[in-house]
């Protein structure tokens, strides 16, 4: 048996701020009171920190199996820890694709050796594989992903009567990129035409266009209101996009949900100037005024969920032309601090920060007792230090690729410790291995 007593912690949890000892036994959370006694525990003195539940990130890309020269999930889920991410939802786009319910499994079984943190994957959807698809159970899969944009080999999902048969009979939560592939690819043809395949990164968000993204974003809604499909939209990223989604509807009843990721919060169009590809990601970082929208529709509910889409490549392949250097970037190691920076600068209170990083995505999921700070439930949970800064630099970075966006940012507050299923997994600025984390289930 492990017993962890935390005392004079602030604790962040459900719209409220207070001051209580938190008693964890084995892997979930015994007891919340003002004061706790145990002598069989070990006491962790917390007092000028906050306790929050560990951030719940619906959407990352760990590169493995097929690309690990950029990332894996040992590495990766230790990066995430660090950051205060406690539970992490994967891709299926790796190599091969997650299509099969045998590849499907394949990856459970390396994270059941190899992740620190807790896992589930998305089963992936092409326009052949229905009946597969069809075959994910509920229970222990977190959804199904559907490109209705470009991705790495045969995951385009653009065919008509395959779209319909997902949304019309899968009962699972649906996961949809959306771009308009046919609008990408005319947009792009126009700057080749102009510049060849060194197209200045700035006209990556015009490539990648606002009525791209609208065009896919209005059809999934379109097909998901028709057949009464559970639709999650991943990765809004433009103003327009927001008035699409309802704030009318408790989170619990919704039928049609939406998330909003850290680099379109942080980054706008003014910073392909200096940042250049490393802040090149599908869909594009686009202009101040549709992050201002993004912020307004995560602080009245239209927008549900704050997640990463971490998606790391070498700094060699980021240097690239335009045309050759993939998207995507490193985030989970900062979008806590992230977010938490935000929280400081007056864009989000933090109870609704906490909300949207891990009490929202366990609701939207169904997710089995996780991502509140409640007695019976697993003690997922992150101590922040509100006073100690942190500065990001290349020999603290985690990822395997090396790198981050966020190189040369100093934050205002720091991860302190987390705990994932009751076992410290990270503490005064290292990984403490020997503990594995659990596989996510569902109701």
């Amino acid at each position: 048996m492990s017993k962890y007593l935390l005392k004079n912690g602030k604790i962040i949890n459900e719209g409220k701020i207070f001051d209580a000892d938190i008693l964890i036994v084995n892997d979930r959370i015994e007891k919340i009171a003002s004061s706790i006694s145990d002598s069989s525990a070990e006491i962790i003195d917390v007092a000028g920190k906050w306790i929050l539940p560990g951030m719940i990130d619906d959407q990352v890309h760990f590169r493995e199996p097929g690309l690990t020269h950029k990332a894996d999930i040992y590495t990766e889920s230790r990066a995430a820890v660090a950051g205060g991410i406690t539970s992490f939802m994967e891709m299926p786009n790796t190599k091969p694709p997650t299509t099969t319910q045998v590849l499907l499994q394949d990856k459970y079984d390396i994270a059941s050796k190899n992740s620190i943190a807790n896992y589930s994957f998305f089963m992936g959807a092409t326009n052949d594989n229905l009946e597969d698809v069809l075959r994910t159970n509920p229970k222990n899969v977190c959804g199904i992903k559907v490109f209705m944009g470009s991705s790495t080999g045969n995951m385009l999902v653009d065919n008509e009567k395959t779209l319909t048969g997902i949304f019309s009979e899968c009962d699972m939560l649906i996961a949809t990129h959306c771009e308009d592939e046919a609008t990408v690819r005319k947009n792009l043809d126009i700057y080749r035409q102009k510049f060849g395949d060194d197209i200045p990164i700035e006209n990556h968000p015009l490539i990648r266009s606002e009525e791209a993204c609208y065009l896919s974003s209005s059809m999934a809604i379109e097909l998901a209101k028709k057949y009464n499909t559970r639709l999650h939209i991943l990765h809004i990223s433009t103003g327009k996009e927001t008035h699409l989604f309802d704030n009318k509807i408790s989170l619990d009843k919704k039928r049609i949900t939406a998330e909003a990721c850290v680099h379109h919060l942080w980054f706008s169009d003014a910073d392909y100037k200096t940042k250049g590809n490393f802040i090149k990601w599908n869909p594009a970082v686009k202009t101040q005024t549709d992050q201002d929208e993004i912020w307004k529709a995560i602080n009245d509910n239209r927008i549900d969920i704050l997640a990463t889409d971490h998606a790391p490549h070498t700094k060699e392949e980021k240097k690239q032309n335009y045309v050759n250097a993939p998207s995507g970037g490193p985030l989970v190691q900062h979008a806590v601090l992230a977010i938490l920076e935000k929280v400081k600068q007056g864009k989000i209170s933090l109870e609704r920060a906490v909300e949207k990083m891990s009490h929202a995505p366990a609701i939207c999921f169904k997710i089995v007792d996780r991502g509140f700070i409640r007695e019976g439930y697993f003690a997922d949970l992150i101590i922040v230090d509100p006073t100690a800064k942190y500065e990001v630099t290349e020999s603290s970075i985690l990822s395997k690729c090396g790198w981050s966006p966020f190189e040369g940012i100093t934050f205002n507050h720091s991860i302190n410790t987390t705990f994932v299923s009751g076992k410290i997994v990270y503490t005064n600025n290292k990984i403490v291995e020997g503990n594995i984390g659990q596989r996510l289930s569902f109701y």
